[in-house]
């Protein structure tokens, strides 16, 4: 048959859920079933090769078209919701039924020690578990095992495809391995972050204190401006005081000129104070002549007072 590859991509494509082998090989009626098979190999590697942002895989017994893991994170971008998680209980309780399948809830609860009819429902709710039976016994228990949902969830061909215990038991080792090593690393990053952020800020200060410096520099350097500037306008107050400087002898002489008139005023005065005291000293004589008569007639008046007072 001419195009097998084009058939078997539209036949995975248009495939609600992964399509079996067998189910391919019935529509392709009239093919040998290797050559389907090698059509099958050939289309998975094709697209292996080209990493392309989808790619065909076999999960759940079947064939399906998945986009690649390197793109999980633009394909949440699209979705914009958070993809469904289960919590710690549902985990451990779908682990267990997934290695000890078939199982009833009563074992189940045997092995995680608590009550298990929240998680179980949680679980037949998101299809990852199914009721596969009743187990032959008084009460007759339903009987759970998982379904090709969960497959496909964990991106396994068949159930055999699960890890075995020993197999955990390296994973968990190598996952607490991992956990420390990614502890360690991002302890290391947190501590070159803040050797960065201390470096920074050491840097940022001497920056600062540059700045602050060369700000400082022409201040420095304008002060013999400055100081030639003082120098100037000292030299411009001097020079107008000279002019006062020089008028001052002029000023003396008429100091010393105004001193000589009076020294010659107080002379005149002096010259004339001779003259004055002659003519006090004549008005003086004058007075002593008019009075010098009474002092005459006294004698006379008291002898006639004495012969008043003998009669």
């Amino acid at each position: 048959m001419e195009n097998i590859s084009a058939i078997l991509e539209a036949l995975i494509f248009s495939s609600e859920s992964p399509i079996t082998f067998e189910k391919v090989c019935a529509v392709l009626d009239g093919v040998d079933k290797t050559e389907v098979k090698e059509a099958l190999a050939k289309l998975i590697a094709g697209y292996d090769e080209r990493q392309n942002g989808i790619c065909v895989q076999e999960v759940a017994g079947g064939f399906q078209y998945r986009t690649r893991s390197e793109m999980s994170a633009w394909v949440k971008k699209l979705k914009g919701t958070k993809p469904a998680s289960l919590s710690p209980a549902a985990l451990e309780t779908l682990a267990i039924v997934a290695y000890r399948q078939p199982i009833v809830k009563s074992e189940i609860e045997s092995i995680r020690g608590v009550d298990v009819g929240a998680p179980l429902k949680g679980l037949l709710d998101k299809k990852l578990i199914r009721i596969v039976g009743r187990k032959d016994v008084p009460g007759k228990p339903i009987i759970y095992g998982t379904t090709k949902k969960f497959l496909e969830v964990f991106n396994l061909k068949e159930l055999a495809d699960l890890p075995t215990m020993r197999e955990l038991k390296e994973l968990t080792e190598n996952q607490e391995i991992f956990e420390q090593e990614s502890a360690a690393a991002d302890t290391a990053d947190q501590e070159k972050a803040e050797r960065e952020s201390f470096t920074q800020e050491i840097f940022e200060q001497e920056s600062a204190a540059a700045e602050t410096a060369t700000q400082e520099t022409p201040e420095r350097e304008s002060s013999p401006q400055e100081i030639t500037e003082q120098e100037s306008a000292a030299a411009e107050t001097a020079t107008q005081e000279t002019p006062e400087r020089e008028s001052s002898p002029q000023e003396t002489a008429e100091q010393e000129s105004a001193a000589a008139d009076t020294n010659t005023q107080e002379t005149l005065e002096q010259e004339s104070s001779p003259q004055e005291t002659t003519e006090q000293d004549s008005a003086a004589d004058n007075t002593a002549g008019q009075e010098t008569p009474e002092h005459g007639s006294s004698p006379q008046e008291i002898s006639e007072d004495k012969d008043k007072l003998d009669s």
